[in-house]
């Protein structure tokens, strides 16, 4: 039995017909075809998956699309314009070489955006709390933390998020 979902993602309203057990995952990659969102262990642990819901930082693979039901959903699509330039914690994982093989950078761009909503200008401890779930194979995660820090100072030049 399938159920109606509605929700907005990325400004846009969507309708879809989904299944109870559906993962908003899922929903992002299969029906929206999002493929920006990825799915590295379906498990929570690494958090590939991390989209912003409501403004806030969530790992879709651990969310019921259902839970998602009249919310807003924005994923690494629509952090940038169409046209328009790179969102400016894009720009600083590109000036920092913040990755390599690019299979976390979405879900880490995503989790940088909602810590800095929290902490404009986090401290070394919060930039460590506010990444502490997504996982990265290929950095070290110094260009990371820099990318965080760099981040910070673009969007306060800026005027913030």
């Amino acid at each position: 039995m399938t159920h109606l979902l509605e929700l907005t993602v990325n400004g846009q309203p969507h309708q879809l017909q989904v299944e109870p057990r559906m993962l908003l995952s899922d929903v992002l990659r299969e029906a929206l075809r999002l493929t920006g969102t990825h799915v590295g262990c379906d498990t929570s642990q690494c958090g590939c998956c991390t989209v912003l819901l409501d403004g806030h930082a969530v790992k879709s693979c651990t969310v019921l699309a259902l839970q998602a039901q009249g919310r807003q959903v924005r994923t690494i699509e629509g952090l940038a314009g169409a046209s328009g330039p790179l969102h400016p914690v894009q720009q600083a994982f590109t000036e920092c070489h913040a990755l390599q093989c690019g299979f976390c950078t979405p879900g880490m761009v995503m989790a940088t955006v909602s810590l800095l909503r929290r902490h404009p200008m986090p401290t070394a401890g919060q930039i460590e709390e506010g990444l502490s779930g997504n996982l990265c194979r290929c950095t070290g995660y110094a260009p990371i933390v820099a990318a965080v820090e760099r981040a910070a100072n673009l969007l306060a030049e800026k005027g913030g998020a």
